[in-house]
């Protein structure tokens, strides 16, 4: 190259610039320096954009490393000799410093870095239309493996933020696309170098980051999540910011735009850190705006309800528990209807707590209730816990709309049945008792009769059916808590009508003995037993009439329920027909449980009869028949001990004045109908046992057949 190439730059200084040693670089670059403030003085910018023509493209793009080192020591010079018109030129001075920020050789990079930043430094505000390009470099060299190189960069970085701070024309909107694509980066150094521009930004009173919020927000998760301590600092700090000023300008903040984010990063399982600062998010979220947040329940339901199971003594796991039970209450009020509150409730939430049409119009029901339903799955019993109380509480504050969903509903509460926790159990039957109790739940030409109710019963004996460990380990348990929930009368009479039809006999009389011991043994049937020993009102006669009929499924069942309602003539009749009945191990055993019972508190009435004078030759009779049924066990010697104490002058005595009283009191009652009905039920009993052998027999043979063949 000739030496008119070059011109303006003198031989000499060519050489210079293509010299190894840096001082004579430095020489050089002195030279351009006073050569341009010559050519500025007389305001001669052709000559000038021929030097930033020679520098940018033949120095700064040479293969020789030496010769771009000079180059770009030549352009810083230019910039320091053009003073304040450096703006003027800004382009042709950056462009070809920022390709040599990635240039293969580090002193090359060093020295792109120290005069870039001497071109910043002299134009100020004037770089600012370049910001991107420059930031982009930064972002990049931010993780170079040179020290050195790092260290200018992050001079040249700070005097960037110097400028951008005091300018008043940063364009917020073309930095928003760079830094939503650089956030993503995995290097920690361009991470620290993000997070720290981003918490510049957003302490600078005249840039308003937080509507751009919802574009950096899962970067910053994201960030959180790294394995850098000093990373992950820097970013918490930088979140926390950000909180804080949401919480002070609410108005400024899209909700809406950022809680997906929230929830994704909130069902984090490998960082405690990511995840309890989304649900701390969450919960301010669902505070700050209220209604906004009913469209978004689901998924909010997604991050929280898992949260709930925590138990662990490490304190984060504590903090997030703590925190998704209190998003999980918020959210409650915010159902709760605006009129059921009282003013500090209301000043909670911000907005207003919603009204019921705003809720029914902003929630989305049914993704509601398909998350709930999933969750009812759960391993924890604190999650299902919570969920059967959502459940319960968007039942009774919304039943219009639940009950369009109550198919989906219904078979995932009665699968819960099963579950092994007492307190999970307890909260589903709540949950169901509201269902089959609530008018709401039946169509309306079905009025006061709620058709789940008996679909629940029915489905509630399907389940023992098929299941006996449910019916030997939970059975009593659900049933005493149906009768506490519901009227305890309504549900035996229910269970008594199916039962009456059902075809598994041995179920049934299996049902009975349950259903008769819980009877007779639980604190919450207690009015109802009282209504059975007192048969004066036709309404007790009619209970008494229904469960009778079914109880004929089990001798020593229908016997119990006879020595409760003090028919003792009639227990006698059945005691007679006991002979007549296949005496098994399994007759004896309960026959040894009514003993016990009679010995027990719920008897106390019966055993303080037998000192009554006259005394009812009846009930002697039926308990030396209930004796004579029974091998000589404990509970023979138990009864006889019994009878034992009976005066014997009792004994003697006779007076029909007894039985006439109890048959007064018993009129209305066909006795030897429903005997009749007893003969008909054990008759259908034996054909049943009778048919099972049967089978049991052709199966065997056909075994043997096959064995044969």
């Amino acid at each position: 190259m000739s030496e008119k190439d070059y011109a303006p730059l003198s031989s000499a200084c060519v050489r210079a610039l293509n010299d190894k040693l840096y001082d004579r670089r430095k020489t050089a670059a002195l030279e351009i320096e006073k050569m341009v403030k010559e050519f500025a003085a007389v305001n001669n910018t052709g000559q000038i954009k021929r030097l930033l023509k020679v520098l940018g493209q033949d120095f700064s793009l040479s293969q020789n490393s030496h010769a771009r080192k000079g180059g770009l020591i030549g352009l810083a010079a230019i910039a320091i000799a053009l003073g304040k018109d450096t703006g003027l030129y800004a382009d042709e001075l950056i462009k070809p410093i920022l390709g040599c920020m990635a240039d293969q050789d580090l002193r090359v990079r060093y020295y792109a870095c120290e005069s870039l930043y001497n071109v910043v430094k002299v134009s100020r505000g004037a770089v600012l239309p370049h910001f991107s390009a420059i930031f982009n470099a930064l972002g990049k060299i931010a993780a170079d493996p040179d020290q050195n190189v790092k260290n200018a960069s992050e001079l040249l970085d700070r005097l960037l933020k110097d400028i951008v701070v005091e300018s008043t024309c940063f364009d917020l909107d073309g930095f928003i696309p760079l830094l939503r694509e650089r956030i993503y980066t995995k290097s920690p150094f361009a991470r620290q170098f993000i997070i720290s521009w981003i918490s510049v930004l957003s302490t600078e009173p005249g840039l308003d980051l937080i509507v751009y919020l919802p574009e950096i927000l899962d970067g910053l998760f994201i960030i959180l999540n790294d394995t850098n301590l000093e990373v992950k600092k820097m970013c918490e700090t930088t979140l926390g910011e950000f909180l804080r000023s949401i919480k002070s300008d609410p108005v400024r903040a899209n909700f809406g735009a950022m809680i997906n984010i929230l929830i994704r990063h909130a069902q984090e399982r490998n960082d405690d850190l990511v995840q309890f600062t989304a649900i701390t998010w969450i919960k301010e979220f669902v505070q700050l705006s209220g209604p906004a947040m009913l469209p978004h329940m689901s998924g909010i339901f997604t991050a929280v309800l898992p949260c709930l199971a925590y138990d662990t003594e490490a304190r984060r796991m504590t903090d997030i528990k703590e925190t998704a039970t209190a998003v999980n209450f918020t959210l409650m009020k915010l159902i709760a209807l605006q009129d059921t509150g009282g003013p500090n409730e209301a000043e909670e939430l911000r907005p207003s707590m919603a009204t019921e049409d705003q809720i029914q119009q902003e929630l989305d029901l049914l993704s509601v209730i398909r998350v709930l339903t999933q969750y009812l799955g759960h391993n924890s019993i604190q999650t299902k816990v919570a969920v059967l109380k959502w459940i319960h509480d968007l039942y009774t504050k919304l039943p219009n709309k639940m009950v369009e969903h109550i198919d989906i509903l219904f078979p995932a509460l009665q699968r819960t049945l099963s579950d092994e926790s007492d307190q999970v159990v307890q909260q589903c039957l709540v949950v169901i008792a509201e269902v089959i109790s609530s008018p709401k739940t039946s169509p309306k030409e079905v009025a006061g009769n709620n058709t789940y109710y008996n679909k629940f019963v029915l489905s509630l004996l399907n389940s023992f059916s098929m299941d006996k460990r449910l019916l030997d380990e939970r059975g009593s348990f659900i049933i005493r808590q149906l009768c506490v929930l519901l009227n305890a009368e309504d549900i035996y009479r229910t269970l008594a009508q199916i039962l009456l039809k059902e075809h598994n006999l041995k179920f049934a009389s299996l049902m009975v003995e349950h259903l008769n011991m819980i009877l007779l043994t639980s604190s919450e049937l207690y009015e109802m037993r009282n209504r059975l020993k007192d048969l004066k009102t036709e309404a007790n006669k009619a209970l008494f009439t229904c469960l009778y009929e079914t109880w004929c499924h089990n001798p020593v069942a229908t016997v119990a329920l006879c020595l409760l309602s003090q028919s003792y003539s009639h227990v006698c009749d059945l005691i007679k027909l006991f002979g007549t009945l296949e005496v098994t191990v399994e007759f004896l055993m309960e026959i040894d449980k009514l003993v016990q019972l009679i010995e027990s508190p719920i008897f106390a009435y019966l055993r303080l009869e037998l000192l009554e004078v006259p005394c009812d030759k009846s009930l002697i009779t039926a308990l030396y028949g209930l004796l004579m049924l029974l091998p000589q066990t404990e509970a023979f010697t138990t009864l006889r001990t019994r009878l034992s104490c009976i005066p014997s002058l009792h004994l003697h005595c006779t007076d029909n004045n007894v039985s006439e009283k109890k048959a007064t009191r018993q009129s209305g009652i066909n006795f030897q109908q429903l005997l009749n009905h007893f003969i008909q039920v054990q008759e259908k009993h034996k054909e049943y046992k009778k048919n099972i052998r049967t089978k049991e027999i052709l199966s065997l043979e056909k075994e043997a057949v096959n064995l044969n063949l």
